[in-house]
Parts: structure tokens; C-alpha cells; sequence
């Protein structure tokens, strides 16, 4: 499937969670919790030479605690991306706490994380004279930062950029759904 078809699909999907979906709490006294899912399309930066950065496309499901500190996992995959005559794949696989700070009235968020990544980027490749040709598996401390807004009280859209090991980093756009 064709790139745009897969982003039209998982915002479409998007949409429509959001429209069912409603909020668990408030962020006043009674705040209770509130769980989200999301999606999120981008691209990995991946540290091998001569090698296209594959497509990333992902989900992910968190909890906040309060309107400011949370906890949040995902899972991101890739299509195959071109490495001179064979193929590239990455994954990676993340456990965060994560906290938001809300600018007043704006709808507008800021986005910080920090946890656990686990990265495995398969490459293979036709042309063995000393390009890379193998697996690399890493797990090792993660971040990211980002921007959100929160569309209503019950849909937000973030971009996101994550380092998630010495030599990958990810960068995306995506959108969640609270209950």
C-alpha cells in the first residue's frame, strides 16, 4: 500500500474513534485518570550509510495520572526501505513516563518522555563490499519531546521527536484518543 493511503487510512480511523470516544475525568479536583490510544506515521533516522530512512508507522496507549505526569508504551514499525539493491527494515518498542504542560487556554501542549527502547533494525543487501549486511538490536535509554493540541477534550494531535539509541532517532506525526 502506497504511503498517503496509509496515512489517509489512520486518520480516518483516527476521526472516527474520536467522534465515539468521551473524556474520563476533568482536570479539576475530581480528576480520576484518563486512559488514551493513538497512531502516529514518520520517519526513522537511522545512522547507516548509503541507506533510504524507512516510512514508520505506530501505535501507542498511555495513562495519565494527573493532567501532567502519565505513562505511555508503543510500538513502531517500518516498511522496507531501499539499501543499495536489498532492503532496511527498523522496529522499536518503548516504555515511558512521560509529563505534558499545558500553555493556558490555547489548546496548545509541550511533550516530554523518558523510558526504555528497544531498537531492531534487519538490513540486507546485495553488495557485501563493506556495507552494513546484519541485524543490529539495541535496548538502551530513550526520550523524545513534542508538540501537541488538543482538537477537544477528547482528540489530540502531536509531533514528536524521539532519540531512541545512540544511532536511530524517529520523528512523527499522530493523533489519540482519550476515554
Amino acid at each position: 500500500m502506497k504511503t498517503l493511503q496509509k496515512t489517509l487510512m489512520a486518520v480516518v480511523a483516527g476521526s472516527l474513534l474520536s467522534m465515539g470516544a468521551q473524556a474520563a475525568g476533568s482536570y479539576g479536583n475530581g480528576y480520576t485518570g484518563q486512559p488514551y490510544v493513538g497512531a502516529k506515521v514518520g520517519q526513522f533516522d537511522l545512522d547507516i550509510n548509503n541507506a533510504d530512512d524507512p516510512t514508520a508507522y505506530g501505535v501507542y496507549a498511555g495513562y495519565n495520572f494527573d493532567p501532567n505526569f502519565g505513562l505511555e508504551a508503543e510500538y513502531v514499525g517500518s516498511d522496507d526501505a531501499d539499501y543499495r539493491g536489498g532492503d532496511i527494515d527498523a522496529k522499536s518498542y518503548g516504555a515511558y513516563g512521560t509529563y505534558r504542560h499545558a500553555f493556558a487556554d490555547t489548546g496548545l501542549y509541550a511533550k516530554g518522555k523518558l523510558g526504555v527502547a528497544r531498537t531492531e533494525i534487519e538490513a540486507t543487501n546485495t553488495d557485501l563490499g563493506g556495507f552494513y549486511n546484519g541485524e543490529d538490536n539495541d535496548t538502551s535509554l530513550a526520550g523524545g519531546v513534542g508538540l501537541g493540541y488538543s482538537v477537544n477534550p477528547n482528540f489530540n494531535v502531536e509531533a514528536e521527536y524521539d532519540m531512541l539509541g545512540s544511532d536511530t532517532d524517529l520523528m512523527t506525526v499522530g493523533a489519540n484518543i482519550k476515554f
